[in-house]
C-alpha cells in the first residue's frame, strides 16, 4: 500500500473522530488540574534538541534506526541484554524525574502513580523469555527460533507515555528489533527527552546510537509516514480505536491494543471487604487511566447495600442522582452522525482528573485525596457503558449472578479486554470466563493483579486485544524461523 493511500485512509479515520468530538487537542488539559496540590514543579522543555534518537520527521529516524539493527545483529543476545538493562537502570533512577516531567506535560492521572509505572519497568520479561523449539528424531533436527523483524514502528498513549515507550523498547530489543516512535502529542516532549537520554546512556554501554528513535514532532504525516516506510516491518500501536483502525487498515501487520470498559460482577460469596477495596485500589489507580482499569460494577441484590457500606468504608464517597446527573452532563456531549441519529461523546479534558475535581463539577465536594466517588445506576446509564477512564465507578444491581455477567458482557461491547469477578464459586468463574472470553481475567483480586501487582505475572503496557496476542512479551515481537537438519550427521 503506498503513502498517498495510508494517509487517505488515516485521514478518514481520524476526520470522523474528530467530528464526533472522540478526539480533542491533546493540550487541553483537564479543567481545574493546573491547581491542584498534586500537581509538580516541572518545566517542560519547549522543545527537545535533535539528535540522540531524536528526528525531525519520519524517514531520517526510521532510516537511523535500520542502521542502529543492522548494529545490534552483530551483538547477538548479550547486546540485547545491555540495552535492555541501561533502559530498566535509567527508569529506576529517573522514575521522580520523569514521573512529573510527564505529570506536568500531560496533566492527567495522579504524580505517585506515574512514578510507580516507571519503577516497575524492573519486572518485565527480557532475552531470558525466548525459547527456541527443537525437535529431533529418525529423520534429522529441526529447530524452531525466535527471529527479529528489524525496524518496528510503535505508537504510543498520552496516558503512559514514557511507560509505554520503555516496555516497547525492553520487549522489542529483547526479540532483536530497533523501535521508531511516534509518540502522542499530548505527551511527545516527555517521550522525547526519555528517547534522547536512552540513546545517550546506550551508546556508552554498547557503541550504538538510534535503537530507539522518535519524532520530535508526531504528526498524522509522520504517522502515515512510517506506516508506509518500507524498512518499517511491524506495527505496534497503543491506544484509542482510531489510531488502532488507521494501523490495521495499512497493509502491515500490526499489534494492536484497543479498547476497553471492563466490568466486574460482585456475587453473593463474594468476600465484599476485600472487593470494595480491590476495585477502589484498580479502579483509581492513575485516577483510572489504566485500560485494564474496573470501569462498572455489577452487585448481586443479596449483598448489595453491604458491598456499598463496604465500598464508603473504603474511601468512596457517593453522588446521589441530582450530582451524577449534573457530572454526566459535563462528562458527555451528544454529537449527530449526519443521519439524525446522535452519540454520546466523552468530554476528554475529563479523562484523568481528580475525584475532588469531577465532585466539585457534580456540585459538591470531598476530600482531596479522595480515591474514588460512586453512584448508582442502571445498566444503560452512559457511565457504564462508555469507556469514561474517570474514579467514578458506577454500581448496579442485579437479580443473580447470571444477570450480572449477562450484563457485564453487554457493557464489555465484545472487546474482549478485561474482566473482574469476586466470588468463591467456582462454577461462576467459569460462567464468567467462558461468557467474556475477556484477554485478561481476575478472580478475587483487582486488576492490577492481571499485571503481577498483587497476582503472580509480568507486566506490560501494551495488552493486543484486538490482535490476539495479549499481553505482550519480547516473543509477541519475533517471526519464527524453521531451519532443518535431514537425516544422519554421520559422515561413514
Amino acid at each position: 500500500m503506498d503513502s498517498d493511500n495510508i494517509r487517505s485512509i488515516v485521514e478518514e479515520v481520524l476526520q470522523k473522530l474528530q467530528e464526533s468530538g472522540a478526539v480533542k487537542p491533546a493540550s487541553a488539559p483537564p479543567p481545574g488540574q493546573a491547581s491542584s496540590p498534586q500537581k509538580p514543579a516541572a518545566k517542560i522543555p519547549s522543545s527537545v534538541k535533535a539528535g540522540a534518537g531524536v528526528y525531525p520527521d519520519a524517514d531520517s529516524a526510521i532510516e537511523a534506526a535500520h542502521e542502529a539493527y543492522l548494529k545490534l545483529s552483530k551483538q547477538g543476545l548479550a547486546g540485547r541484554e545491555k540495552v535492555i538493562q541501561v533502559v530498566k537502570k535509567m527508569c529506576r533512577d529517573r522514575a521522580e524525574e520523569w514521573g512529573k516531567l510527564e505529570f506536568a506535560e500531560t496533566k492527567i492521572g495522579l504524580l505517585p502513580h506515574k512514578i510507580e509505572k516507571l519503577l516497575g519497568i524492573q519486572n518485565l520479561p527480557g532475552t531470558e523469555w525466548l525459547s527456541p523449539h527443537g525437535m529431533s528424531g529418525d529423520h534429522g533436527i529441526t529447530l524452531e527460533e525466535n527471529c527479529p523483524f528489524g525496524v518496528i514502528g510503535a505508537i504510543t498513549p498520552v496516558t503512559h507515555s514514557i511507560p509505554t515507550l520503555a516496555c516497547n523498547i525492553v520487549s522489542m530489543v529483547a526479540a532483536g528489533n530497533t523501535v521508531v516512535f511516534n509518540a502522542h502529542p499530548g505527551g511527545a516532549k516527555c517521550a522525547a527527552v526519555a528517547v534522547k537520554a536512552f540513546n545517550e546512556a546506550i551508546k556508552r554501554e554498547v557503541g550504538i546510537e538510534n535503537i530507539a528513535t522518535i519524532i520530535e514532532t508526531p504528526s498524522l504525516e509522520s504517522f502515515s509516514a512510517i506506516c508506509a516506510h518500507p524498512k518499517v516491518r511491524l506495527l505496534c500501536v497503543t491506544g484509542g480505536p482510531g489510531i488502532v483502525n488507521a494501523a490495521m487498515k495499512s497493509g502491515k501487520r500490526a499489534i494492536c491494543a484497543g479498547p476497553g470498559n471492563p466490568p466486574v460482577v460482585v456475587d453473593e460469596t463474594a468476600d465484599l471487604k476485600k472487593a470494595a477495596e480491590a476495585i477502589i485500589f484498580g479502579g483509581g489507580y492513575d485516577n483510572n487511566l489504566l485500560c485494564i482499569g474496573e470501569k462498572e460494577v455489577f452487585v448481586v441484590k443479596s449483598v448489595y447495600k453491604e458491598f456499598l457500606r463496604q465500598f464508603e468504608a473504603a474511601g468512596a464517597k457517593k453522588l446521589t442522582n441530582a450530582q451524577l446527573e449534573q457530572l454526566t452532563q459535563a462528562a458527555f456531549t451528544f454529537k449527530g452522525d449526519g443521519g439524525g441519529c446522535s452519540h454520546p461523546v466523552l468530554n476528554r479534558a475529563l479523562v484523568g482528573a481528580d475525584a475532588s475535581k469531577l465532585a466539585e463539577i457534580a456540585g459538591t465536594r470531598v476530600a482531596a485525596n479522595c480515591p474514588m466517588l460512586y453512584a448508582e445506576t442502571d445498566a444503560e446509564h452512559l457511565f457504564v457503558i462508555e469507556e469514561q477512564m474517570m474514579p467514578m465507578m458506577p454500581i448496579i444491581p442485579v437479580d443473580d449472578v447470571d444477570q450480572g455477567i449477562a450484563m457485564a458482557k453487554v457493557a464489555e461491547h465484545g472487546y474482549k479486554h478485561s474482566s473482574m469477578i469476586h466470588s468463591l464459586n467456582v462454577i461462576n468463574m467459569t460462567k464468567m470466563g467462558r461468557a467474556l472470553e475477556s484477554t485478561v481475567f481476575i478472580k478475587n483480586g483487582s486488576c492490577m493483579a492481571g499485571l503481577g501487582a498483587g497476582g503472580e505475572g509480568y507486566a506490560s503496557f501494551s495488552i493486543a486485544t484486538t490482535t490476539g496476542e495479549g499481553i505482550t512479551t519480547p516473543d509477541t515481537f519475533t517471526r519464527k524461523r524453521r531451519c532443518v537438519l535431514v537425516d544422519s550427521l554421520s559422515m561413514i
